[in-house]
C-alpha cells in the first residue's frame, strides 16, 4: 500500500468514527463537545474516542495512543477541563466549550498532522 493509500484509508477510518461519535446520545457525552471539536478543521483530522463522558482526540486509530493531544472533560460545577494524558498536565479549565477547543488546538504537538492507522509506535 502506498503512502497516499494509507492516508486515504486513515481519513476514511477517522471520518467514520467521527460520524459515530457525533451520533452518540447525550447520556454518553455532552453533544456540544464533539460538535465543537469536529467544527475545527485540525481536530476533525484526529481520531475521536469517547470514554466516561470525555472526548479524547488521537493522532492514531489504534491503542496505545500517545496521549499527547488534550482530552476534553466536562466539570461537575460547570465549564470544562482540558488534560494532556501523556504528562498529566492540566492545560486549562475554560468556561465554554469553544475556549476548551481553542486550548486543545493551541497545545497540539508540533508534528501533529492527520491521524494515521496504527498505534503510538507507528508515529
Amino acid at each position: 500500500m502506498t503512502n497516499e493509500e494509507n492516508s486515504q484509508n486513515a481519513a476514511e477510518v477517522v471520518a467514520a468514527e467521527w460520524q459515530s461519535v457525533l451520533a452518540y446520545d447525550d447520556d454518553l457525552i455532552d453533544s456540544a463537545m464533539p460538535r465543537a471539536a469536529y467544527a475545527h478543521p485540525r481536530l476533525r483530522e484526529l481520531y475521536p474516542v469517547v470514554s466516561h463522558g470525555a472526548l479524547y482526540l488521537n493522532r492514531c486509530t489504534g491503542f496505545p495512543a500517545p496521549g499527547d493531544v488534550g482530552a476534553l472533560f466536562r466539570r461537575a460545577g460547570g465549564g470544562f477541563m482540558v488534560i494532556r494524558h501523556a504528562d498529566g498536565a492540566v492545560l486549562g479549565e475554560p468556561d465554554t466549550v469553544e475556549e476548551a477547543i481553542e486550548l486543545i488546538v493551541d497545545n497540539l504537538p508540533a508534528d501533529c498532522g492527520p491521524a494515521i492507522v496504527g498505534t503510538a509506535d507507528d508515529l
